[in-house]
């Protein structure tokens, strides 16, 4: 099974893809051709969901551009080992910090947040990094918000995909998706969001 958050080559090709990135979540460029019924709505509904979380001290880890990340309320502190992501995000967070760092190995001391979010992260993982990220989340919070890829019908629950930026080099990225109840099963929580395109849960100890 590929490593993904400690893999040079998924490194260097997110850093690649910042600048587009959200392109996904906005049905832009190479999406534009897509078709994804409701899509936008679903966006539109996920933004709304992070927005109303309660505004605690959340570390969100994988948070790439800040897409999500800027809608979280209270002070927010943002990882990635991306630095083009991580510049984005700063440009997001007036009054949070934006940063480098390894998810599996969060650079903060046992209960230095309320929660960890993270979004589009998590389903990227082979089973050894969940096993470790979880550990971390656990350790650095009592709560943890999962947001992921929905399982669609007919649709395989994992594979290694092979991405395609606009100038036009190919990546491999390894990428599951899941139910909402699964999801909760595997953070040990409740599921909270269930959509035809994103899932999310939370687990609070």
């Amino acid at each position: 099974m590929p490593a993904f958050a400690r893999d040079p080559g998924t490194a260097a090709y997110y850093d690649q893809r910042a600048a587009e990135y959200d392109e996904w979540y906005e049905s832009l460029g190479r999406f534009s051709a897509r078709s994804r019924p409701g899509w936008a709505d679903e966006v539109d509904d996920l933004c709304r969901f992070v927005h109303a979380l309660p505004p605690v001290r959340t570390l969100d880890v994988g948070c790439g551009s800040g897409f999500l990340t800027r809608h979280l309320q209270g002070y927010v502190v943002a990882l990635d080992q991306s630095p083009s992501m991580v510049s984005l995000a700063q440009r997001r967070l007036p009054n949070g910090v934006a940063m480098r760092g390894d998810a599996l190995d969060l650079p903060f001391a046992d209960r230095s947040f309320d929660r960890v979010f993270t979004g589009h992260f998590y389903g990227h993982l082979p089973p050894g990094e969940r096993t470790t990220f979880l550990a971390e989340a656990r350790r650095v919070a009592n709560e943890l918000v999962v947001v992921d890829t929905a399982l669609q019908d007919g649709h395989p629950n994992e594979q290694q995909q092979e991405r395609i930026l606009n100038d036009g080099s190919r990546h491999h990225v390894f990428k599951r998706f899941l139910t909402a109840d699964q999801l909760a099963d595997e953070i040990g929580g409740q599921p909270v969001l269930t959509g035809d395109w994103f899932v999310a849960a939370v687990c609070s100890r």
